[in-house]
C-alpha cells in the first residue's frame, strides 16, 4: 500500500511559484553581473569556481525536474520500494560526489553567460508549468531519498519537498558565492 498523502494548501503553491522567480531573478543578475575574474574566483566552501557553482545552482533545478516523476511513480507503490531505491543509491554516494564535481566542472565550460541563464530561465518555466499541473493528491505523495547524496535531502518527501528542494539547493550555495555585484 503507498503511504498516504497530504494535500498541498493553494498558498504553499503560490510560495513554491514566488520562490522560483525569486531564483530566476537572482541568478538573472548574478549572471549578468559577474565578469571573468569573478567566474574564475574560487568559491567560499567548495572546491569549484564561481563559474562552476552558477552551473551547479541551474542544475540543481534539472535535478528536480528528473526527481518529480521518480516521486510520482514510487509515491504510487509501497513503501518498501522506495526505501531499498534510496538504500542502493546511498550505497554509491562516494561515485555519485566525484560525478557530480567533474559534472559542474564539465558544464561550467559548455553552460555559462546567456546560455546559463537561457537554461535556468526554461527549466523554471517547465517546473511553474508543471507545479500549476499538479494535483493535491500527486503533491503529497513521498518516497525515500539517499540521505548521504545531499544535505538537503530528508528520509522522506514529498513532491512538493521537491519542487522546494531547488530553492533550498540553489540558496544555500549562493552563500558560497564571491562574485562581487
Amino acid at each position: 500500500m503507498a503511504p498516504p498523502t497530504a494535500p498541498l494548501a493553494s498558498t504553499e503553491r503560490q510560495r513554491i511559484h514566488a520562490d522560483l522567480d525569486r531564483v530566476r531573478a537572482d541568478f538573472r543578475d548574478l549572471v549578468a553581473g559577474a565578469g571573468p575574474d569573478d567566474l574564475r574566483r574560487s568559491t567560499r566552501g567548495t572546491r569549484w569556481t564561481n563559474g562552476q557553482l552558477l552551473w551547479h545552482m541551474a542544475f540543481g533545478f534539472l535535478i528536480v525536474r528528473r526527481l518529480l516523476p521518480l516521486v510520482r511513480m514510487f509515491g504510487r507503490l509501497p513503501d518498501g520500494f522506495s526505501r531499498a531505491f534510496a538504500a542502493m543509491l546511498d550505497a554509491a554516494t562516494g561515485p555519485f560526489h566525484n560525478v557530480n564535481f567533474l559534472g559542474s566542472v564539465g558544464g561550467a565550460l559548455v553552460f555559462r553567460g546567456p546560455r546559463l541563464t537561457r537554461q535556468l530561465d526554461h527549466t523554471i518555466s517547465r517546473l511553474h508549468r508543471r507545479l500549476d499541473a499538479e494535483s493535491a493528491e500527486a503533491l503529497g505523495r513521498r518516497m525515500h531519498f539517499p540521505l548521504g547524496w545531499d544535505p538537503f535531502f530528508r528520509d522522506t518527501m514529498t513532491l512538493a519537498d521537491v519542487y522546494a528542494y531547488g530553492m533550498q539547493h540553489y540558496d544555500f550555495h549562493r552563500r558560497q558565492l564571491t562574485i562581487e555585484l
